[in-house]
Parts: structure tokens; C-alpha cells; sequence
């Protein structure tokens, strides 16, 4: 019976003993964990902040005129990007040098434009410094209209224009503000002497404006390029009696003094078989047409307008072979690092295998848990080894308490040594209250072994 007694009475406090081993210290794992945990959630606060994981549902575009060349490309940009559900705004401009004041404006909200090479200079530095190329799309040629009669007085063919010096006197349009072709045709003529003043007019008119000034025989001569007009138009003119085609006899001096024009052949009869338009081979400078955009595009919508590029520019038609065009050619804009990247090895793989929505998704969770598995590396090995150190760092605390108590045995009088053993109770009651992993009870029993032994000492020295 006596037995039985010993054993109920054991038994409540074995068993709170076991729970005091399995239970856990959630102020130790906090202490443990909580400096790991936070280092996560900065980290990926960080990756989120500086790497802008979700793409845009909108883009805006700076095009140009109406019904000109890059408004209608602009047109079937849209098309393209709403299959994946990008929304293209596309903004009417006087054409590219506007379009490039637009994105060199960050009060602006446009991210990406057209812009004809040679312009650079007509904005600050500061203002282009971010902006950057995602390729050159197209060719821009440098077509010169100009009004010519047949024969002369004598019955003879009037010969064609050769250089640009001999527009020298005459009326010509230079394009209308805000467009590449009104700076362009500056620099040329200016470059053959040819200004304003002494019988020579340059008129700010443009586009179709333009032709229908030059059929009308208000003016002498057009500057016409595909930031302005349309290539109905340019064939139109060459259907035109009258009007003539200006053949750049000089194009090898010119791409040699302006390093961003390119030589272009129009083959003879290349817009009427029939009628055999133009009449000859036509030599013609170009520069080229880039898609510049702000230094923050985001990389999943720089491949999808390099993507449209292809499906648009990449053609062959009269002016460009097959597969020319986007080109990572460098010009006066740096090329982005992201376009550099899918020019090198195309689009990533996620985008490449799924939907535009989920591979967004994918990516962006493999951008956030990245560092995350980078930091839990470390911290697999570094966590258990800290929280162990918290476990051992409290059981050493009460060893310091009880050798503090051992040292003043034989040193105080019976009072005070009551008084430690009071003491004593309350550090081994403290003790048997530790929540202990059983990792640890080795530690834990030395512990109360050691307790028993100063308590023994202690009540020797009160006897």
C-alpha cells in the first residue's frame, strides 16, 4: 500500500518533468529565429524594391503624325502586345525629335518612342542620359522631292539634280516641327551651303502637307521621310508629272561626315514595273529608326517590344533584306542591358515555355525566394547552433548562482546559511520550471545533481 502511495505521487511529477522536456521555448526560438526571419523579410523587401517584379499592364508610345509611317507600326505594335495583355497607348507627336524631347521629359508619361538617328545633339546630355536603345527597326531614307519640267525650252530633257547645293535659291520644305526630318535637313543643307536668306526659303511644312505644296507648285522642293508621310505618298509623287526623285550622287562623302547615315539603292521600276518608277537606279542616305525608351522599362516589356520589332520590321521589302531588322546596332543611344541580353540568347525561359501572366509569376517568385534559399543555407546550420548556445546559456546561469551560494558556505552564520537554503529552493524550483529539449537532459540532471550536492553542504553547514 505504502508502494502504491510512493508510486501515484511519483507519477503527476515524472510526468510534468517529461512535459517540461518536450515542450519548447518559444522566447528561446524567437530569440533564435526572430534575427533569421527578419533578415528574410528585408531581403526580399529588398529584391522587390530594386528589381520591380511585376511587369506593367500598360505601356505609352510616342508615334507620331497620323497615318505616317511609325504611327501605323505603332498600330500593329498594339496588336501584337494585347495577345499577351499589355495595353499599348500610342501617343500622336510632331515626330521624332518630339518623340525624343518626350522621353527625355520624365514630367512625360511615355516609355518608349520612335526616334530617327542624327538627333541627339538637338537635346542635352543630361536629358539623354536615360535613355537607352532596345535596336535600330528600320531604315529612314532621306527622300528629296523636288519640281522639274521635262524639257527645256529647246525641246532637250532637263537634266536631274546631282548634289543638294542646287536646291540653292529655291523654296523647300523642310518638315514640320518637332520631326526628324526638319533637324536632318538642316544639317544637310547647311553642310552644302545652303540657308535661309538670299532666295532661299526653308518652310516648316511636312507630311502630306508637304506634297500637296509640292504637286501644287507652291514650293520648289520636300523633304520626305517616314516619321512624316506615308509611303503611298512618296509613290504617289514619283507618279506625279513634273516631280522628280533627288539622286544623292554624293551618298559616299555623306555617310563618311555623318557617321549614323547609311547608303540605300532604289531599284529602278521598284514602284511601277509598268511605268518603269523611278526610272533609274536612285541613290539614297538613311539613317535609321530606333526604339528608345526610358532606362526603367521593365525587362519583360523590353522583350515583348523587341519580339513585335521581329514580327514587324522583319521582312524583306524594297529598301531591306529579310532578318535585318531589330539590330542591336549602337548609335547615340547606349542598348539596354535587357536588349543585349535577348539579342544574345532571346527571351528567358519562363517566358519562352508558358503563358506571359504566369511566366510573370514564376518569375517574380524565383527573383523573391532566391536570396530566401540563399540565406536559409547558412542559417540551417547557424539556427540550432544559437538556439542551442540560449538552452546552455540558462543552465550556466543557475551553475553561476550556485557557486556564488557555495562559496558563502562556510564564510556566514547559521541565519544567513537559512537563508541561502531558502535561496536554494527557489533556484532549484526554478530550475525544474526550465522548459528543457531532451537534447539537453544530460545538462539538465548534472544540473540538479549539482543542486542536490550544494544543498547537502548547505544544511551540513546549518547542523
Amino acid at each position: 500500500m505504502l508502494k502504491d502511495k510512493k508510486l501515484s505521487a511519483y507519477k503527476p511529477s515524472a510526468t510534468r518533468i517529461k512535459a517540461r522536456f518536450v515542450a519548447i521555448s518559444w522566447r528561446d526560438l524567437a530569440v533564435s529565429f526572430g534575427p533569421f526571419i527578419l533578415l528574410i523579410l528585408v531581403g526580399a523587401w529588398l529584391v522587390i524594391w530594386l528589381i520591380r517584379p511585376a511587369p506593367p499592364s500598360d505601356i505609352t508610345i510616342a508615334a507620331g503624325p497620323k497615318d505616317s509611317n511609325f504611327w501605323r507600326v505603332a498600330e500593329r505594335y498594339r496588336t501584337i502586345l494585347a495577345r499577351d495583355g499589355i495595353k499599348l497607348n500610342i501617343v500622336e507627336t510632331g515626330g521624332s525629335l518630339d518623340n525624343l524631347k518626350r522621353l527625355a521629359d520624365p514630367a512625360q508619361d511615355v516609355d518608349v518612342g520612335f526616334v530617327q538617328g542624327g538627333l541627339a545633339s538637338a537635346v542635352s546630355a543630361d536629358a539623354l542620359a536615360p535613355l537607352v536603345s532596345l535596336g535600330s527597326i528600320s531604315y529612314v531614307p532621306v527622300s528629296i522631292y523636288y519640281r522639274s519640267p521635262p524639257l527645256r525650252e529647246d525641246g532637250k530633257p532637263v537634266p536631274p539634280l546631282r548634289q543638294l547645293s542646287e536646291l540653292a535659291g529655291k523654296r523647300i520644305a523642310i518638315g514640320g516641327e518637332g520631326s526628324g526630318s526638319s533637324v536632318l535637313a538642316l544639317t544637310l543643307l547647311k553642310a552644302n551651303g545652303v540657308e535661309q536668306g538670299g532666295g532661299t526659303e526653308l518652310l516648316s511644312i511636312g507630311g502630306d502637307d508637304a506634297a500637296q505644296a509640292l504637286t501644287s507648285g507652291k514650293i520648289d522642293a520636300a523633304f520626305l521621310m517616314g516619321d512624316s508621310v506615308s509611303v503611298a505618298t512618296m509613290g504617289k509623287l514619283l507618279r506625279t508629272p513634273g516631280i522628280r526623285l533627288l539622286d544623292f550622287s554624293q551618298a559616299d562623302a555623306y555617310v563618311r561626315r555623318f557617321r549614323y547615315l547609311n547608303i540605300l539603292k532604289m531599284p529602278m521600276g521598284v514602284f511601277d514595273l509598268a511605268r518603269n518608277l523611278p526610272s533609274r537606279d536612285t541613290q539614297l542616305v538613311a539613317p535609321t529608326a530606333e526604339l528608345v525608351a526610358r532606362d526603367d522599362l521593365h525587362p519583360a516589356l523590353s522583350d515583348l517590344l523587341i519580339e513585335a520589332a521581329h514580327e514587324v520590321h522583319g521582312k524583306a521589302n524594297v529598301m531591306q533584306k529579310a532578318g535585318e531588322f531589330p539590330a542591336p546596332l549602337e548609335h547615340e543611344y547606349p542598348i539596354s542591358d535587357d536588349a543585349a541580353r535577348y539579342y544574345k540568347s532571346g527571351k528567358t525561359f519562363f517566358y519562352r515555355t508558358l503563358p506571359f501572366w504566369m511566366a510573370s509569376l514564376v518569375d517574380r517568385a524565383v527573383v523573391i525566394l532566391l536570396p530566401i534559399i540563399l540565406l536559409l543555407i547558412p542559417g540551417i546550420r547557424l539556427v540550432p547552433m544559437l538556439y542551442g548556445w540560449r538552452i546552455r546559456s540558462r543552465i550556466y546561469h543557475w551553475y553561476g548562482e550556485l557557486i556564488a551560494l557555495e562559496r558563502g558556505i562556510s564564510r556566514e552564520t547559521q541565519e544567513q546559511q537559512a537563508e541561502m537554503l531558502k535561496r536554494l529552493d527557489e533556484i532549484e524550483a526554478a530550475v525544474n520550471r526550465m522548459k528543457m529539449p531532451l537534447a539537453f537532459a544530460d545538462q539538465f540532471y548534472v544540473l540538479r545533481e549539482h543542486i542536490g550536492f550544494v544543498r547537502a553542504r548547505l544544511e551540513h553547514g546549518v547542523a
